[in-house]
């Protein structure tokens, strides 16, 4: 039901092969390209030979991993359409990871949040015609920084083709955090894991292994398929990914475990 996975800004600094390199021999199965980094928007070739190399290595693509914000003008924002668009079907990416804005949800007016959900509605409408769905990153500093905001506004885009991915909000205690998870469900599709504490120390996985045992035994309860893909490991170093895939695999079976 959970497949485990990498996002490739992990490793920010390596290249496509290599990060194809380390997934497939850390017992990973997806990766979710980034377009910050290893597949820009609109760059045919880049998306070609991830995709390439992803298949050829028995992975898939998870996602793609744009930066979308959905702000400036219409025709800058009609652009981006198009560039993360055409990397996404290259890629054959069947989601495109998009951000809600890049202000807190309170400081947001109401004319620039409902121009936001216009952009994503068009955008989303664009996207199913390619079957791609949309996926909304989970995160501060976005219409997403706290569950409340965001169930509006899943409620607001209205198309079901548009889902929010998760993860524990930075400084958040553990039982708040997987109330937020449970608010979520159903409308989740993909879990970014890591392991950060109290703020932005990047810790091994294990050392958060009770949160993460927890939510995937409510993920595991929910039933849907979905991508629980690693986002950061201690120092960047990719010497840890194998460490970091086992502890993964580890509490996705712990989680569902818990279900017999």
């Amino acid at each position: 039901m959970i497949r485990p996975g990498l996002c490739s800004v992990t490793f920010r600094d390596l290249d496509v092969a290599t990060i194809v390199d380390h997934a497939r021999d850390a017992g990973l199965e997806c990766i979710e390209w980034a377009g910050d980094a290893h597949v820009p928007p609109g760059d045919i070739d880049a998306a070609r030979r991830a995709r390439e190399l992803t298949e050829q290595a028995g992975l898939a693509v998870a996602s793609y991993g744009s930066y979308l914000r959905f702000e400036g003008t219409d025709k800058e924002v009609r652009a981006e359409f198009e560039g993360a668009l055409a990397a996404a079907r290259e890629l054959g990416a069947p989601r495109i990871r998009v951000w809600a804005g890049s202000a807190d949800s309170a400081d947001v007016p109401a004319e620039d949040r409902a121009r936001i959900v216009r952009r994503l509605q068009e955008f989303a409408d664009r996207a199913a015609v390619h079957g791609i769905d949309v996926g909304l990153e989970f995160h501060g500093r976005t219409l997403t920084d706290e569950i409340g905001s965001t169930l509006r506004l899943l409620d607001e885009v209205d198309r079901g083709s548009v889902l929010s991915y998760w993860q524990p909000h930075q400084g958040m205690p553990a039982a708040d955090a997987l109330d937020t998870l449970r608010r979520v469900l159903p409308r989740a599709s993909t879990i970014h894991v890591f392991s950060w504490w109290p703020r932005s120390e990047r810790l091994a996985l294990a050392d958060r292994a009770e949160l993460w045992r927890e939510a995937f035994g409510i993920l595991a309860a929910q039933g849907t398929p979905r991508d629980a893909l690693l986002e950061f490991v201690p120092e960047d170093d990719p010497s840890l990914l194998h460490r970091e895939a086992q502890t993964l695999r580890a509490l996705i079976a712990a989680g569902e475990e818990t279900l017999r």
